[in-house]
């Protein structure tokens, strides 16, 4: 299991210093969509330039020119790209070649995903490496959780690799982990604490002992 850090609200310079920080206790930092919107595909560059071991994820959430976005995203220095489950099944098969080509991996975010079921087994046969439930900022505002819907990918996806997303703290964190994701992404959870570091060292012991 692993632990990625989700960027949202956070400049450049902020960024790296947030990463600075927590280095040592994640797997994949994420330059969250609002970065790329801020900021462009130079937030990837410069946050791989200065964190080379670490594995660096754009949330660019792609929904139309797959190929074409994943080639930009992997030359400013992406690992990870993630693409929309409700985009054209065109749109991540395009994107599934490009990364394939650059060596670099799709992650499809099931974001607003209708019948997750049906359409985790249709995306999991389009050879992406991950499927990722994801309750976006709005439904945890309608109090959502993406519990359930990791349980429904869990149940029903045979090749691609199950993440989980959308405000995870430290108290929630146990239930997350007794899902047995491959990945856990947390964002708010640890910037939003007064010591990043320690946080994020906890949830690194506690995500290493699953």
């Amino acid at each position: 299991m692993e632990l990625q850090l989700a960027l949202d609200l956070v400049n450049i310079t902020e960024a790296k210093q947030v990463v600075k920080e927590v280095a040592p206790y994640i797997d994949i930092v994420e330059i969250g969509t609002p970065v790329v919107i801020n900021e462009g595909l130079h937030a990837v560059k410069a946050i791989k330039d200065e964190f080379p071991s670490l594995k660096v994820l754009a949330d660019l959430k792609i929904m139309d020119a797959g190929g074409y976005e994943v080639m930009k995203a992997s030359e400013a220095g992406a690992d990870i790209i993630t693409v929309l489950g409700v985009s054209d099944d065109t749109t991540i098969k395009g994107a599934v070649e490009e990364a394939r080509k650059q060596n670099k991996k799709i992650m499809v975010d099931m974001i607003n995903v209708k019948d997750i079921a049906t359409r985790a087994q249709e995306i999991d046969s389009l050879g992406v490496d991950y499927i990722c439930v994801h309750s976006g900022y709005d439904h945890q505002a309608a109090g959502k959780n993406s519990f359930e819907d990791l349980a429904t990918i869990k149940r029903v996806v045979k090749q691609a690799k199950t993440a989980i997303a959308g405000g995870i703290k430290l108290q929630t964190l146990p239930e997350v982990i007794s899902a047995q994701p491959d990945l856990v992404i947390v964002g708010g959870g640890i910037t939003g604490s007064d010591d990043k570091q320690l946080v994020a060292a906890q949830m690194h012991r506690m995500i290493k002992q699953g």
